[in-house]
């Protein structure tokens, strides 16, 4: 039996949202979250794969300690999405094991 360890409190019907991608599935969440509580909300809880093991992760912490919640945002490997809000059009993909950051793209993604 799963349990369900977030809910989404009620929003009124005006609630502004905006579209997001996650895994090439288009969603809708409340603007203003961060990533991570918005694909919570909306019924993700496998975020990553540990790089050790391969075992599903989720976010744990929520505050950018524990970094259990890294996904790639719009192509860029290792983000923190418990600390990145979302905004319309943005594509996230769930993070399958060990990805390296390019120099490069260390310097433009702080």
């Amino acid at each position: 039996m799963a349990i369900e360890l977030f809910t989404v409190l009620p929003q009124p019907d005006a609630a502004p949202s905006v579209r997001i991608q996650f895994n090439g599935t288009e969603k809708r969440v409340g603007a203003g979250l961060t990533v991570a509580a918005a694909l919570l909300s909306s019924g993700e809880s496998r975020l990553r794969a540990s790089p050790v093991s391969g075992k599903p992760r989720a976010p744990y912490c929520m505050m950018g300690v524990c970094f259990e919640c890294l996904v790639e945002i719009d192509g860029v490997p290792n983000r923190q999405s418990c600390l990145i809000p979302v905004r319309d059009g943005m594509s996230i993909r769930s993070q399958e094991g060990y990805a390296a950051l390019a120099p490069q793209e260390a310097l433009h993604h702080e």
